[in-house]
This record gives structure tokens, sequence and C-alpha cells, in this order.
């Protein structure tokens, strides 16, 4: 019987039926005993059922389970009780005493409990609809707190449910503990969607004042739901604006956010100009996809009017993009062809933007080429081009840009080891007249030939008997995988200099590709001759009975035969490793080395210990030498750390810090202890931040999170990445 209500119970959790409809049609009726021989079982003269000691029937999609029941196999009626359960799909009904109908599905019964993830009810008596497919309970309760003593209930007259569809409370009254909040005379709560509700963020900010960020949630249907967003802050005044969000087969998916303030403190811009009162931002963002005609749609408009607007009021989306773009893009795609439109405008003047108006690409996928060995791809765009500079501090031009170009690869294997794959390429260009104030470019052609070739191979060795429980070794592979990439581009018939920049190259941190179609900086394209030298190493293991890369280690540089003007003969040597030496250890690390001057010039490192589900640790830290390519006053050596602890069911502790040790401030650093309410939970968060800005002062804040966990403000573990507290 104890293992019957465990199943019953995960049942309903889950929301899955056990039984097939075929399987109902072949079996309608099935008795069985739960207390082995001491269930008795009496199947009397027209079929009539008497079971005592312990009875479990199931009937079509219906299961029941009693202590004593009296069943009737001709009109489906049921006497039960004695911890009687009632199963049907997702709904579960329990009590000591039901009346119940297998054929009508019609109920009668007292001291009854039900549940409806995520809602739970209780009642004194239960009585059904079966026209209706409703249920009425008199002098019930209704929460969501599943426990036999919840936390917080409503205390109804009437509770009408119709499962799957809403749940209806009169004459209700919302207690927490055994203290009475509020009186709702009707109340109800939709089974089908997220129920509206209001979500509260209080705390305190030092550039904030006092502050409480709330928003009121409406939900029209599965697919539809929007929020009313209304903030205050003692220092900074009330901001406020609508939120709506789609995700409907037919148009696609997408969300549309409005915010304003009136800015009592707004500040200073990047160029310490004073920024306006009113500010405000619009984000709008569309996806539509058809899978049968692979034909894809994304639309975005991005609008602040000013550049610290989200940086002030939305740091999350700061933090994951500092320069949101407005575009809307159309791309549709074939076995080997994908054409793609892409329309950016630009509607921020604060940021410099490549307008694209639009850029039409047709992209030839790597194929093959009749019955040869020779394999075909190719890159040609179109498009007007306008180059406008922030706040209109440079004359902005632009001009009409047709690139085509095209590649014959000719992948072979020698020796059967070693994969070479020569490659021809040429590109063609044509720019328009230059449009602008003060530009002098005319009408002008450049003509590009490329030329090279890959050689790579891979080796590996098998240990299988390699075994060491305490690093956890069940046998070892090593592969290793060395790789030449050798890239030649005369002098194109244009430099980049005597071409208008649209599409330029960019500083990165990183190696750029060298070979083309990947390197896309077409405006930017000289002459080369290069190789790329690379050597990958994996060391791989079993562990719980998957393959583990234990080791994998990359290194990789460029030889310049003939080094440009701005370039060295060696490229810097960057290292790139991932080790987890034990199952709930990794490490990380990104080096980079300049052979001419014998520097380091990047450093990161990063270590993660998960030993248990009761603390880890997360420990990194980040170098880089100062590089006026990247600006002023670049460089950083930052130490950080990242710690949580559970010390029971109910209290966790997380903190992070970042500490740059050039001149030892702490620049960041964040407490939060969790406090497990079993119902709701709650967050208290500490944060102090020291500004680098000039007569900027340090920022505290304190935040109060509470979270049902019936309606999760975020999913498991996303608070972590997402701490949207202010």
């Amino acid at each position: 019987m104890r293992i019957t209500r465990a199943i019953l119970a995960l049942l309903v959790l889950i929301g899955v039926s056990p039984l097939h409809a075929e399987d109902a049609e072949t079996n309608e009726w099935d008795f069985q005993g739960t207390h082995g021989d001491a269930s008795k079982l009496s199947f009397e003269p027209g079929g009539d059922v008497v079971a005592t000691g312990g009875i479990a029937v199931r009937y079509r999609d219906t299961y029941l389970t009693a202590e004593n029941a009296t069943f009737s196999q001709v009109t489906g009626d049921v006497k039960a009780e004695g911890k009687v359960h009632v199963q049907r799909g997702a709904e579960l009904w329990t009590g000591e005493k039901l009346e119940y109908n297998f054929k009508t599905r019609r109920f009668a019964g007292a001291e009854f409990r039900t549940g409806q993830v995520p809602f739970f009810a209780a009642g004194r008596s239960l009585t059904s609809d079966p026209e209706a497919k409703s249920y009425t309970a008199e002098d019930a309760i209704l929460t969501t707190d599943d426990s036999s003593d919840p936390g917080y209930l409503i205390r109804a007259k009437r509770i009408t449910i119709v499962p799957g569809e809403y749940i209806k409370a009169t004459g209700a009254v919302l207690k927490v503990g055994n203290l009475p909040l509020m009186y709702l005379p009707s109340w109800t709560r939709s089974l089908k969607r997220h129920p509206n509700h209001w979500v509260l963020l209080p705390g305190y900010r030092s550039r904030f004042g006092p502050y409480l960020l709330s928003s009121y949630h409406h939900y029209f249907a599965d697919q539809v739901d929007a929020s009313v967003d209304i903030d205050y802050r003692l220092k900074r005044g009330v901001g406020y604006g609508p939120e709506f969000r789609y995700d409907l087969p037919e148009i696609g998916h997408g969300e549309l956010k409005y915010y304003r303030t009136h800015d009592d403190l707004p500040g200073l811009d990047a160029s310490l100009r004073p920024i306006l009162s009113e500010r405000q931002r619009l984000w709008f963002e569309h996806q539509w996809e058809n899978g049968s005609s692979n034909l894809t749609v994304k639309a975005a408009v991005r609008y602040q009017n000013d550049a610290q607007v989200i940086r002030d009021f939305f740091e999350s989306e700061y933090r994951r993009n500092v320069q949101p773009a407005t575009y809307v893009e159309v791309e549709k795609s074939w076995r080997n062809w994908t054409l793609n439109a892409l329309t950016l405008p630009r509607v921020n003047d604060v940021w410099e933007t490549v307008e694209r108006l639009p850029d039409v690409k047709l992209t030839g996928l790597r194929q093959q080429i009749g019955e040869t060995p020779l394999y075909y791809e190719s890159d040609s765009s179109m498009g007007y081009f306008h180059r406008r500079f922030a706040d209109n501090v440079q004359e902005s031009y632009g001009a009409f840009r047709a690139d085509s170009y095209h590649q014959v690869i000719l992948p072979k294997t020698m020796f059967n080891w070693l994969n070479i794959t020569p490659r021809v390429g040429v590109r063609g260009t044509e720019y328009g007249e230059e449009n602008g104030t003060g530009t002098t470019l005319s009408e002008r052609q450049r003509f590009v030939f490329n030329t090279g070739a890959e050689f790579s191979t891979k080796a590996s060795r098998l240990w299988r008997g390699a075994e060491n429980r305490f690093f956890e070794i069940d046998g070892l592979r090593h592969i290793i995988e060395p790789s030449i990439n050798y890239v030649f581009v005369p002098t194109p018939t244009r430099a980049p200099p005597e071409l208008p920049q649209f599409d330029y190259e960019l500083p990165s941190r990183r190696l750029l590709p060298i070979e083309y179609p990947d390197y896309n900086a077409i405006d930017s394209v000289d002459s080369q001759n290069v190789f790329r030298l690379g050597l990958r190493n994996k060391l791989q293991t079993k562990r719980s009975g998957k393959v583990e890369d234990v080791v994998a280690w990359a290194l990789y540089t460029d030889w310049r035969v003939h080094p440009r003007e701005n370039q060295r003969t060696f490229a810097d040597v960057y290292s790139d490793l991932d080790l987890v030496p034990f199952h709930w250890l990794s490490f990380n690390s990104e080096l980079r080395y300049n052979l001419d001057d014998g520097n380091w010039r990047e450093a990161n490192h990063y270590m993660t210990l998960l030993p248990n589900d009761v603390w880890s640790l997360g420990i990194g830290h980040r170098y880089l030498r100062d590089d006026p390519t990247y600006g002023p006053d670049s460089g950083h050596n930052l130490i950080s750390t990242r710690f949580y602890y559970r010390f029971s069911e109910n209290w966790g502790f997380r903190s992070t810090q970042h500490f740059e040790a050039r001149d030892g401030k702490m620049e960041e650093q964040m407490y939060t202890a969790y406090r497990d309410f079993r119902s709701w939970t709650a967050a208290l968060t500490f944060r102090v931040r020291e500004s680098r800005t000039p007569g900027v002062g340090t920022d505290y804040t304190v935040a109060v999170v509470f979270n049902l966990k019936a309606f999760p403000r975020f999913k498991v573990g996303d608070d972590i990445a997402r701490q949207e507290f202010f």
C-alpha cells in the first residue's frame, strides 16, 4: 500500500497518466489486494465486488485505493472508506470516506485533500458536477505550500475547482500562519498559466537611496503576458514603463519594453557632459522561424536617449551588451546556399555605427564540384553602407559596395595520415563614389588573389590498463594534432587606406582568422605571407561511463614570412589549457606571450572546486598588460573569488569579490544570505563597489528579494548569473 501511494504521488507530480487508451479498452477493470493475505476480495452475483483489508482498482484512466470498498462493475459506483485515494491524470483526491462513480465521475466525499501542482486544497465536504466538469468543496483551504501544516493559506466558505482550468474561492480570508491578513469576497486563479501577481524588490543603494522596484504581471494566455514596472528611488525619482511578451507559433516570439524616468541626479556622461533628466529606453525583439522552409526573420529596436541609461537602471542588461544594436535580418537556407539580408540603421546617436541599408549576402557553403575531387565555396555581398560617428564628432561618409569572393579547395589524405587541403581564391570588390562632406574617394575597384594550404594530422595512443582510483583514471588515451596553415595573399590592387572603411579590422586580444572567407574585414584586406602553427594535445579517460578530457591543451602562433609595416615576424604565442584532474576540480588557463620583448601580455586563470552540494569555491586571476591599442589605462591585474556554502536545508551563503592588485583596491564585493521558509525563499544581499570615475564615491547596495517557490522568478541557478536586485 505504501509503495502504491508513492507511485501515485509521483505520477501526479510529473503529470503523466500511466495507462494508455488502448490498454484501457482491452482491460477496463483490474482489482488487486494491497496487503497480501490480509486483503480479501469477494465477487458477488450481478457484478458487485466487496473488498476488505486493502484494495487497488483500475478502471480506464482512473485509479482508486482504499482500506475497504464496495464496487459495482455494472453501474461503476463505489463506496470506499479508510485512506481513500483517487487518481485520474494529473488529479489526486484523498479522504477518509468517498462515494464515486467510475463512469460518470461523480464525487461525494468528506474530509478530503486534492492537488494540481502548484495548488493544494483540503475541505470538510466535496461534491462534483460531471456535466460542468467541476468540483465544489465546503469549508475549504487552498495553498501552494505542500505541507500538512501550510505556512500560508486561503480559507474559504466554498472553493470550486475546474481541473486544468481554474480555482475559484468565495468568502475567503488570506492567512499567514494563524494571522488573517486580507478578506477576499471572490478570488480566482487560472490553472492554465502563471497567475497574475506583483513582484516587489525593496532595498538601498548609495546612488539611489532607499528604493522599491515593483512590477505587476498579467497573463492573458499561456503564450501572451504583460507587466508594468513602477519604481521609486528616493534620490532619483519615479521610473515606469510597460513590458509585453508573446510566443505565438503563427508570428513568432518576442518582447516589447519601454521605460521612462525623470532622473533627479542624472550625473555626467563618459565625456563629462551633463545627462538630460528625462531618460528613456525602448527595447523590442522579435524572431520567427519556419523549419520546413529554412526561413528565419529577426528584428530588434534598441533605443535609448543617452548611453548610460541601461547602465544606471538595468545593470544586468548592460553587462550582457553595452552597445545593443537595432536591425532587421532575414535569412533563407538551402542545402548548399544561404541568402541573408541585413538592415542595420542607427537609432542611438551616442555610439558609432556602420549603417547597412541593406547588406545582402549570398553564401555558397562548401560543396563538391560535380564528380571531381574539388570543392567550391563563395561569399558575395552588396549594399549601401554609411559610417556615422558618435555624437557626430566626425563627418560621416557612405558608399555603395559590392564584394564577391570565390575559392576552390582540394582536400587530400596522403600516406593515410597526412591531411592536405590546398586552396586558391579570388576576390573582386566594387566601391561607388563616396558621399559625405569633405570626402574625396571616387568610384574604384579592388582585386585580390589568395592561395595557401593547410596541413594537419592526428596521432593517438591508448593505455587500456591505466588505472588510478585517486585521480579517477579508467584507461588513458592521448591525442596529438599538429597543424600548419599557410596563407599567401599578394598586394591587392588597392591598399586599405585607399578605400572607405566599413568592415575594418578591430583590435582583438585573440589571433584573427588568416584565411578567407573566415577573415571578414573586407575593407582591410591586405597582403599576407604567413604560417599559422598549431599544436593540440588531449588526454582522455572514462569517468562514470563517459569519455572525459582530463587535459585539453592548444598552442598556436603566426610566423609572418613578410610582415607588413605594423606587424612583427612572430605574433604572440597563445596557450589555452583546460585541466580536470578530478570530477570536482577544474582549471582553465589562457596565456599570451610576446616573443620579441619576452613579456606576458595576458594571463587568465580560473579554478573551480565543486566537491559536493554543501559548498563550492571559484578563484580567478586575470592579467592584461597596458596596451594603447585598447585605450588608455587598459591593463589590469584582477583577482576574483566566488564562494557558496549551504549551512543547512534552510540556510545558505554566497560571496563574490573582485580585487585589483595594481593599486590594492577591492573594486567589488557582494555577500548574500539565503533563507528557505519551505513555501517561499528570501535573500538578503549587501554589495560594495568602488568606482574609478573621478568624483563618484563608493556605491553601497542592500537588497531583499522574496520568492514563492510555486512561482519562481528565475530557474534553478539562474540567480547566480542574473543578480537583478536593483
